[in-house]
């Protein structure tokens, strides 16, 4: 049995653990704590550690989600969770183009952490005042050859799209030796 290692990360209130909880076969064990700032008030809970979530993709592997908390002052979480993971998704709200510079940060900070496959997901596609996708590979400054894919955190389909995405690049790296 294979066992693949990889992290959602990216800015607070980007989907990150609703697309763990969507594609998890287990109940996602989560860190979420009650908001107490006003300014932060956007939802009722953030991730103060991190999400775990499994998905058993055949009898020959499992994949393994970690969530980052995406606000600044528990990155501590960040290089820990990093440490094993085989590939990261960087998940970034379409409709919040204010955080689109944390988003490409947050990216840089991973890619210092480990060499590994990643790919960008743009959330939140099915709203109306969603980026283009396009649009946003400009704003995010990603090379053409940087995978960014529309993305639903609460549509299952979507989730598992972005999630083989990820895992051919990674299993595309493991068999080539890098």
């Amino acid at each position: 049995m294979q066992t693949v290692k990889m992290v959602v990360t990216g800015p607070f209130n980007a989907g990150k653990t609703e697309f763990i909880q969507t594609v998890s076969e287990i109940d996602v064990v989560s860190t979420e704590r009650k908001i107490s700032s006003e300014a932060e008030r956007v939802k009722e809970a953030t991730t103060v550690a991190m999400d775990f979530g499994r998905i058993t993709v055949d009898d020959s592997l499992v994949l393994y989600l970690f969530g980052t908390p995406g606000q600044k002052r528990f990155d501590f979480m960040w290089e820990i969770l990093s440490e094993g993971m085989l590939g990261f998704i960087v998940m970034v709200d379409s409709t919040r183009p204010e955080t689109f510079r944390e988003a490409r940060s947050i990216l840089e900070t991973f890619r210092a952490y480990a060499p590994t496959p990643y790919i960008v997901s743009a959330n939140k596609q099915d709203l109306p005042d969603a980026w283009e996708v396009e649009d946003m590979r400009i704003a995010l400054r990603l090379d053409p050859d940087v995978k960014l894919m529309p993305c639903v955190s609460v549509d299952k389909e979507s989730v598992k799209e972005n999630l083989l995405v990820l895992l051919t690049e990674i299993l595309t790296e493991l068999e080539s030796g890098d």
